[in-house]
């Protein structure tokens, strides 16, 4: 998987980038990371990329030409075909929301361009005539799109075969399997008074997989119930579940 971010801020992406499964990932070549100073494609002595508000208001707004141009010159490389089916993705509260599924959907594409806006805001034209897709991490703000991206680079990340080592700890993540993860513990199996379930210390794998399974049900109902109508239940699941008081949703008719 092949990223390119769009930023001011070049230099934000050094360190994040130099630690755990991530810096194996691009060590190892199974991602790569490729970052453009917008500021490059400015065309004043100054390197200017913001500008005053038309018709006024707070704040001062990205300029389209140096974000248009950084955008073509990272993408440069790719073929027509390929430029296609290469999202280009704005950081903004406006999108919509970044969710597993959203991740699982962009590891599907053969490169990522990601632009990170700052300032008040950024010139229109960009979300309306360059960028394919608008994401936000949720109903808040932050002061540019740095994080985001780092967030979604991650999380892409991860679902790249080879960069996690067993692939059943992605499929058995929290969200990823449709509900949350069961609780974990490992040694030692007493803690200043606290102890480890004892059935997860019989070794009889059956039992331990119902209680794992039982308590993500448990987990998701008081945490995320929102989460239960999307997931796959079997009808051992619904039983249990509504021995916790949960009602399942009428289908429409």
């Amino acid at each position: 998987m092949r990223f390119h971010v769009l930023t001011l801020f070049p230099d934000a992406f050094r360190d994040p980038l130099e630690y755990s499964m991530l810096a194996l990932a691009l060590q190892r070549g199974l991602v790569s990371i490729d970052v453009t100073d917008i500021r490059d494609y400015s065309h004043d002595p100054h390197h200017t990329a913001d500008d005053y508000q038309f018709g006024g208001g707070h704040g001062m707004v990205l300029k389209p030409e140096p974000v248009f141009e950084a955008t073509e010159a990272a993408l440069s490389g790719y073929s027509e075909a390929e430029r296609e089916e290469i999202p280009i993705i704005l950081f903004t509260p406006q999108g919509e929301v970044l969710t597993q599924r959203v991740v699982e959907e962009l590891v599907q594409a053969p490169a990522l361009a990601m632009i990170c806006a700052h300032y008040a805001g950024i010139d229109n034209r960009v979300p309306e005539f360059l960028a394919t897709r608008e994401i936000s991490l949720g109903d808040f703000v932050l002061t540019g799109g740095e994080l985001p991206a780092m967030a979604l680079i991650d999380a892409v990340s991860r679902l790249v075969p080879g960069v996690i080592g067993s692939p059943e700890n992605v499929a058995e993540d929290s969200i990823s399997s449709g509900l949350l993860q069961h609780p974990l513990y490992t040694r030692p199996a007493e803690f200043q008074g606290m102890e480890a379930p004892e059935i997860l210390l019989s070794g009889h794998h059956a039992n331990i997989e119902k209680w794992r399974r039982e308590q993500s049900l448990q987990r998701t109902l008081e945490r995320r119930p929102d989460l239960l109508p999307k997931a796959d239940l079997s009808p051992d699941d619904l039983k249990y579940l509504k021995t916790l008081g949960y009602k399942q949703p009428k289908t429409p008719e």
